[in-house]
């Protein structure tokens, strides 16, 4: 007898993975701003679990401890700050093109994730060898290396911008600190700012957008002699 042909069965989504995938990503988000606020010292897997909504059981399973969540969370925020200083090293751009880039580059990737700069500022202070070490493995570089880079090829477009007249003398290393100075003041101000802005009717998000448009000219400008 020949046996009826069965139609192949559809694949059910998993929902377990579903709920899996969901879990690793409370916890990471709830570490986050724990360890924002109290750095990864200061911080205590008790409340990390307790801001996921989570048990420690299940932060321990995930990311085994609190000293290996710390990585996983310095080096995405990280990363993404690197990611967006790494257009400095660009060897065919302009020094308009650089400064624009950057500023929009770092804005664009902060806004998304606001705790980066104060975050990632406050661990490579107590902890350097981090940095370190994510440059090493995302990008092939050590961050002296890098820095010097950098520091290269915005001295040969100063060097040429002078020569031509259309900028005055300036040093590499103080064009570098100012404008990452300025990218990245009002992140850092963020509660400062926030209580000017309400004030004033406006939101942290629309300034952002007029500092994007507003900030590489004010840089550009403030070079012309």
């Amino acid at each position: 007898m020949i046996k009826p042909r069965l139609k192949p069965s559809r694949r059910l989504p998993d929902p377990l993975a579903a709920r899996d995938l969901d879990t690793e990503s409370k916890i990471l988000d709830a570490a986050r701003r724990v360890f924002t606020r109290r750095g990864t010292t200061g911080a205590r897997v008790q409340e990390i679990a307790a801001e996921a909504g989570v048990n420690q059981a299940l932060v321990h399973y995930y990311f085994r401890s609190k000293a290996h969540l710390a990585e996983r969370v310095f080096y995405e925020a990280a990363g993404r700050l690197l990611q967006a200083m790494g257009s400095l090293a660009d060897p065919t751009a302009t020094l308009e093109q650089l400064v624009e880039r950057f500023v929009h580059g770092y804005i664009e990737t902060v806004r998304q994730t606001p705790f980066i700069p104060g975050y990632v500022l406050a661990e490579t202070t107590q902890h350097p060898e981090r940095l370190a070490t994510l440059m090493q493995r995302g990008m092939g570089a050590v961050p002296g290396e890098m820095a010097a880079v950098a520091r290269a090829r915005i001295e040969q477009l100063i060097a040429t911008n002078v020569a031509a007249g259309r900028m005055r003398p300036t040093s590499p290393r103080q064009l570098l600190v100012n404008i990452m100075a300025l990218v990245a003041f009002p992140f850092v101000a963020r509660p400062i700012l926030d209580a000017v802005l309400t004030a004033e009717g406006q939101s942290f998000d629309a300034f952002l957008d007029e500092r994007r448009r507003e900030l590489p000219g004010f840089i550009l400008n403030a070079l012309r002699p």
